[in-house]
């Protein structure tokens, strides 16, 4: 079992960056794979980005792919997910997620977070 925490999450102006980070607990943080998701108000949850256990693999949305990348640090079990040229379309709450095995569109984590606030003014 492995527990998230997102922290990161903030105000900031169209073009701006920032970067989330999701701190896991427990001893096989290595053993996931670790992805954010996000969801604006009256939307549901859609993916943007996973990282596979060694770090070796990385998928995006279409709509992040270019603006965003998303890395892990294994020693100290926490996932990144640096966020450039942010958009107002990117307000949303940002959840970080985990699960044993990616299954591409389909992908339903076993784990998640309480999520983090990202607002982008126009």
């Amino acid at each position: 079992q492995v527990q998230l925490v997102e922290s990161g999450g903030g105000l900031v102006q169209a073009g701006g960056s920032l970067r989330l980070s999701c701190a896991a607990s427990g001893r096989t943080f290595e053993n996931y794979v670790i992805g954010w998701f996000h969801q604006a108000p009256g939307k549901v949850r859609e993916f943007v980005a996973a990282i596979t256990r060694s770090g070796g693999s990385t998928f995006y949305a279409d709509s992040v792919k270019g603006r965003f990348t998303i890395s892990r640090d294994n020693a100290k079990k926490t996932v990144y997910l640096q966020m450039n040229s942010l958009k107002p379309e990117d307000t949303a709450v940002y959840y970080c997620a985990a699960a044993r095995y990616y299954t591409g569109s389909s992908w339903s984590p076993d784990y998640w977070g309480q999520g983090t606030q990202v607002t982008v003014s126009s």
